[in-house]
């Protein structure tokens, strides 16, 4: 990854009927409305919206979808909100728990909590 300012992270989950690829369509749309720009691969954006996992589905169109997300497993940044909503979840591709992959995570990223996390009632 790009040497860049901080920025805000976050996961969500979602329960949907849309395919993977109109999620993504669906995704790039709202980048783009809200001034997304590609320039520099990994560098600075204004907002970034990934499709991380799709229920326990490996999808693999390596010029548009690429699911579960390759970097998924080796970003703390990325490991650490999705640990806090569904540490349970099993990555599809390597059979272990989001915080079994947290737990194995060699990435040295400082990450801090800008709020507390959030869970729904």
């Amino acid at each position: 990854m790009r040497d860049q300012e901080w920025f805000i992270n976050a996961a969500l989950e979602i329960r949907t009927t849309i395919s993977p690829s109109d999620l993504l369509s669906e995704l790039q749309r709202i980048e783009h409305e809200m001034g997304r720009t590609k320039t520099v691969k990994n560098g600075p954006r204004v907002i970034d919206l990934d499709i991380l996992l799709y229920s326990q589905e490996i999808i693999s169109d390596e010029k548009r979808l690429l699911i579960p997300h390759p970097e998924l497993h080796k970003r703390k940044f990325v490991l650490i909100p999705m640990n806090d909503i569904a540490s349970y979840v099993i990555h599809p591709a390597f059979g272990i728990s989001m915080k079994g992959l947290l737990d194995r995570c060699t990435d040295q990223s400082v990450v801090e909590w800008y709020a507390e996390p959030v869970h729904p009632e």
